[in-house]
């Protein structure tokens, strides 16, 4: 009877190995997707890892497959960081969530009398006035 137990302990041993090697490659892979898609737009890549942040089973090509989410830390100019996501089945990027950066700031108007002060000491938010044809019935 001990050596069934020897057999079966090596077996579950054998098994976790496996799967750490899966997950092993497969975050490389993210790794490698990451890296791409932030080079792709502009970002920097903090830290140069992902981590594995969840699991889900998820309909791929008519199948329930488990998809793999991880989340990295990306920065624009290396003095922030934020957040991002991407989703993986397999080695098939599935989606991918990168934080909005507003790149630039559009100059702003000159001040009217008839618009609000919009300068930077202003808490006032223009708006467009919306003219309606009050004829036109739906």
């Amino acid at each position: 009877m001990g050596d069934l137990a020897t057999l079966l302990l090596l077996l579950v041993l054998l098994a976790i190995a496996g799967t750490w090697l899966v997950l092993s490659r497969a975050r490389d892979r993210a790794i490698q997707e990451a890296r791409r898609r932030c080079q792709q737009h502009g970002l920097q890549l903090l830290d140069e890892t992902v981590g594995l942040s969840g699991l889900r089973l998820q309909r791929f090509h008519g199948q329930r497959v488990l998809e793999r989410r991880y989340s990295f830390e990306v920065s624009i100019d290396g003095d922030d960081r934020e957040a991002g996501h991407l989703w993986m089945i397999g080695n098939v990027l599935t989606a991918l969530i990168l934080p909005t950066i507003e790149l630039y700031m559009p100059e702003q108007p000159a001040h009217t009398p008839d618009t609000p002060d919009t300068s930077e000491h202003s808490n006032v938010v223009p708006f467009r006035r919306q003219y309606r044809d009050r004829d036109i019935r739906h």
